[in-house]
């Protein structure tokens, strides 16, 4: 754990500030969950809270599906790391922030689909040289949890309309899944 030097106090009602340093370097906005644990040390930690985590072994299997029926590699995120892929190599992926034009596009529940050389690229994953060929955001109860993407690679170069079709059911599989 590392030390910040910010202390801070709790109010009468029990609360306490987290700086803005550090929510804008966790990326916590305004209204997302946190967990919170305890040590034997008597420790609080607070955690972002990310509903797609606790199903990333379902997740995970989900991509392999996909990458394969699609033909390229396959990628899920929540609203900030990748939790799942297939098709490439995992280690260089897992656990990688999401861009930020990514994150933009979840916020804004849109999908994104690569067409022609005349649609913008989307660069989803920072750090890693491929762009989306489709992207839905997974929604669910209101709130944007993640989003299923299949990146360029191997045959694909566009997005065909059974790739698209297969990631938007999986964003619908994984918003049906959060809601139970």
């Amino acid at each position: 754990m590392k030390a910040t030097g910010i202390v801070r106090r709790i109010d009468d009602l029990g609360r306490v500030v987290i700086p803005k340093e550090i929510r804008r370097t966790m990326h916590i906005r305004e209204g997302d969950p946190l967990e919170i644990y305890t040590n034997v040390d008597g420790e609080v930690i607070f955690k972002k809270y990310s509903p797609i985590g606790e199903i990333s072994s379902t997740a995970a299997q989900y991509a392999e599906v996909l990458s394969k029926i699609g033909g390229c590699p396959a990628a899920i995120c929540d609203r900030d790391h990748i939790i799942a892929v297939s098709g490439m190599q995992k280690k260089e992926v897992l656990e990688r922030r999401v861009s930020n034009s990514l994150e933009d596009l979840i916020e804004q529940r849109k999908s994104h689909v690569y067409r022609s050389y005349e649609d913008d690229r989307l660069m989803p994953i920072e750090g890693v040289d491929k762009y989306a060929i489709v992207c839905a955001p997974i929604i669910s109860q209101g709130d944007v949890s993640g989003a299923v993407m299949m990146l360029d690679g191997g045959n694909a170069e566009y997005a065909t309309p059974e790739q698209t079709a297969l990631v938007q059911a999986a964003a619908m599989y994984f918003s049906k899944q959060m809601e139970e």
